[in-house]
């Protein structure tokens, strides 16, 4: 129904493997693990002198761009937020934590106490970093989540991916030209619809 001006709506983006896409589907976008850098800075103040690990690879797809924490609650127990301040659950020193980062902490001569704190920023390009994915309201990959739409369609093999434009920001579409999965029901289109307004896509 309306873009921005010169283009800025509009993002060229890599459509995954194995994906039939039909213009105006809707698209959520699966963070690429090579692409993606990380770091790991230990507050000043801690008092345990133990270490935080990235995994290899050190994110999964649902990966977000910004600073993740990790806030000890106990000397063995560790909070962990994403960069919104949603929390992820918790992660146990010595056990492999793996959710949208991937890490190990590791006890050190010193126990953590409470609020001992470690920050992991995690650098994800958008769309760079990631591919496209046809919107998938019952997966837990990231695809649940709605995140720009498909202007031109493509079909991509079990080891192929394309590149295509799509609608990133700023724009209002029209909610009868959506091509939404076909189980997709009135709560999950809602959903997928408020996920869209947050980015700057207004279905009409």
């Amino acid at each position: 129904m309306s873009e921005a001006n010169s283009q800025r709506s509009r993002e060229g983006v890599t459509i995954g493997a194995s994906q039939n896409i039909e213009a105006g589907t809707v698209l959520a976008l699966l963070a690429q693990a090579g692409g993606v850098t990380t770091s790991v800075v230990a507050a000043s103040g801690n008092t345990g002198d133990g270490t935080l690990a990235m995994a290899s690879p050190a994110v999964s797809s649902k990966a977000k761009n910004g600073t993740y924490t990790a806030t000890a609650t106990s000397a063995t127990v560790f909070a962990i937020e994403s960069p919104s301040g949603a929390s992820l659950g918790n992660a146990t020193v010595g056990a492999a934590f793996n959710k949208e980062i991937k890490f190990t902490i590791t006890a050190g001569t010193a126990a953590f106490v409470a609020g001992d704190s470690f920050k992991i920023a995690v650098g994800v390009e958008t769309p760079g970093d990631y591919h496209a994915v046809a919107y998938d309201p019952d997966g837990q990959d990231g695809s649940e989540k709605a995140a720009a739409i498909a202007i031109y369609p493509a079909v991509t093999g079990a080891s192929e991916t394309v590149k295509i434009a799509a609608i990133f920001r700023d724009a209002e579409v029209n909610g009868q030209c959506i091509a939404w999965p076909e189980d997709v029901t009135a709560e999950q289109k809602a959903a997928a619809t408020a996920d869209l307004a947050s980015v700057g896509i207004l279905v009409r």
